[in-house]
């Protein structure tokens, strides 16, 4: 990620100080900010597979979004998801796909 990220002060700064910071500043300015290690692409990747293995349904379009972005694309989406059906259950998978739907559009 190169651009800074302030979701967490924008949505909870007033609320929740101490996590909007630890959100914007450790997990998107440090966590996701480390290229060395790993790249967006693949952070995208595990981030969506986790969301998805929970549930995690309200930070899904976010993140899937984001995975687009970094260049995840919609042939690997639903790779992804028809694999974690076997794992995380076929409602999950379901859910995911109406996400996923939104996200890459009609996009063949």
């Amino acid at each position: 990620m190169t651009e800074k990220v302030t979701a967490g002060r924008d949505q909870l700064g007033d609320f929740a100080p101490q996590f909007a910071a630890l959100n914007d500043d450790v997990l998107f300015g440090q966590v996701w900010a480390d290229q060395a290690n790993l790249g967006n692409r693949d952070r995208s990747l595990t981030t969506v597979l986790a969301l998805m293995t929970m549930g995690a349904w309200d930070q899904l379009p976010f993140h899937l979004a984001k995975a687009k972005e970094n260049g995840l694309q919609k042939n690997e989406a639903v790779a992804l998801i028809t694999h974690l059906a076997f794992y995380v259950g076929w409602p999950k998978a379901w859910s995911a796909f109406q996400i996923a739907k939104d996200v890459y559009g009609d996009e063949k």
